[in-house]
């Protein structure tokens, strides 16, 4: 048993902080302003200026290619495309990997306001083939050395442009797929496991992963499985299958479908194929891409509604939330269901329309809000691209007072997975009005997100009954201006009650995961 005194942030229902919590073989016995005499005993934690949180929780991550680019090459911290060239070849000379995996391109961050080339990929690594996806997440960069290695069939795909080696669309699901197939099992187990802790120095115990890049036999999804299953300590992993095809994921008795990839709905702003109701500002003849047809992505929302799954989907443009919107609320009127919680992933510009319809169906919304301030996607290029509608993006104040619930994600590897970082974001949005209050942009990665994926009677909230998942802040978020939001430290994560532990064995966590029931 133990006694936390101090900032009790408890995130439940009413907004309220206590004074003392106490915590007994994982879970939390009692929560309030005083303590009890039956607990006067128990060895007792001061949190001095600190705070005791919920575990924070990240919604939308791309655990595996978050894990993979981790601990491979990182260029968005580049001033220069001569900077990222001597990073590349600096690390191409220092491994021996078969591919050279780099993350973070972009051409806003840099002084020459341009995308790398594939002649720079060239300059940098002539003798390696060189795989390096944009910031975004939706196109990569591939030099000369890595086109002679793919495969006939993807130089057809949407998107494929062997000349500046620019891979967009479908082409760079394809070269992704064939990209990762190269990468050795020990190298990603390694770099998966170190990801876990990472995710953990930031105070994240529960992640919801997107999985299903189109390996063989969908292998990304089996491993990710039996990581999920095989850790050995109680970080929750909840598993999203990004298909369309349902028979898989009932085959594999998981219980929610959906996320980037095959669920995608439109590109994206960075690649400007984000799919919109009306053209781009600077290029009148862009509006942006619909993967699916209206028909075809209606069947999937219903068959996935009929089979009791929970759906999600990447909608980032209008035309997309809103054939998003059309395909769950008519799924809903097909076969009514009262705690479905489908999810919306990213809707970054939504339709006011869309909206009413998500409140009214009770359709959430996983949101990204460190988007906001992203230094390789900044609102000078949204203005250029998209004018006022700049300013209309991620609406997380309106979406609030519509009463639509909206849990925290990060996009990972897109941006860094840090709760904290994400909170400070919600609460200073560019457009003051649509800013959330501090105790609103914590529920994103604690209360709701917990909400969002079942985990609510358990998580998310500090009350007795749930299990201990909690993380001590070094200073009490709510006692901050929420300008400084940002420069809180998390100090530790607890597990059910229990700090966090980091290493083990890559062996022995597989066997584990084959012989464990755990919840994904």
């Amino acid at each position: 048993m133990t006694v936390y005194k101090g900032a009790i942030v408890s995130c439940d229902a009413a907004g309220s902080v206590q004074r003392f919590l106490v915590e007994d073989r994982g879970r939390i016995i009692y929560t309030g302003t005083v303590l009890p005499e039956a607990y006067s005993q128990a060895p007792r934690v001061d949190l001095g200026d600190g705070a005791l949180l919920p575990a924070f929780a990240d919604t939308h991550i791309h655990f595996l290619s978050h894990a993979l680019f981790s601990s491979g090459l990182d260029v968005r911290d580049a001033n220069t495309i001569e900077e990222a060239v001597s990073k590349i070849a600096a690390f191409a000379a220092a491994r021996r990997d078969p591919v050279i995996l780099g993350f973070g391109a972009s051409a806003h961050s840099v002084a020459e306001r341009r995308l790398i080339s594939k002649a720079n990929l060239d300059l940098a690594a002539p003798a390696r083939p060189v795989f390096l996806v944009k910031y975004d997440g939706h196109a990569a960069i591939v030099n000369s050395r890595l086109l002679a290695l793919l495969p006939v069939k993807l130089c057809s795909l949407r998107g494929f442009d062997a000349e500046s080696g620019l891979m967009t669309q479908e082409a760079f699901f394809g070269v992704t797929n064939f990209v990762t197939g190269k990468v050795s099992l020990g190298a990603t187990l390694a770099s998966m496991l170190t990801a876990v802790d990472g995710l953990a120095a930031k105070g994240i115990g529960l992640l919801h992963s997107v999985s299903g890049v189109g390996f063989p036999l969908d292998m990304d999804v089996t491993l990710e499985s039996l990581f999920a299953r095989g850790l050995r300590n109680p970080f929750q992993y909840r598993l999203f299958f990004q298909t369309m095809d349902v028979g898989k994921v009932l085959k594999r008795k998981l219980p929610r479908i959906g996320g980037c990839f095959a669920t995608a709905l439109d590109g994206c702003f960075g690649s400007v194929d984000a799919a919109l109701k009306e053209p781009y500002t600077d290029d009148a003849a862009n509006s942006g891409v619909l993967y699916y047809t209206d028909d075809r992505v209606r069947a999937f929302a219903r068959e996935a509604n009929r089979a009791g799954l929970q759906i999600e989907m990447h909608a980032i443009g209008d035309r997309a939330f809103d054939q998003a919107v059309d395909a769950i609320t008519g799924a809903l009127v097909d076969f009514p269901r009262t705690d479905h919680r489908h999810t919306i992933i990213h809707a970054c510009l939504p339709t006011a329309k869309g909206l009413e319809a998500c409140a009214k169906a009770g359709i959430a919304l996983a949101v990204m809000p460190a988007i906001l301030h992203w230094e390789q996607e900044p609102l000078s290029y949204l203005e250029t691209i998209m004018g006022e509608r700049a300013c209309k993006l991620s609406p997380l104040g309106s979406m609030r007072r519509m009463g639509i619930l909206m849990a925290g994600g990060s996009d990972a590897p897109c941006t860094v997975p840090d709760p904290i970082q994400s909170i400070w974001a919600a609460c200073n949005h560019y457009v003051e009005s649509e800013s959330l209050s501090i105790q609103e942009a914590i529920n994103l990665h604690t209360r709701n997100a917990a909400w969002i994926g079942f985990d609510d009677k358990e998580r998310g909230s500090l009350e007795p009954g749930k299990i201990a998942d909690m993380v001590v802040l070094d200073r009490n978020p709510l006692a901050v201006d929420k300008r400084a939001l940002r420069g809180i430290k998390v100090e530790k994560l607890l597990l059910a009650g229990e700090p966090y532990r980091s290493g083990q064995g890559r062996i022995s966590m597989l066997l584990r995961g084959l012989a464990s029931r755990r919840k994904i």
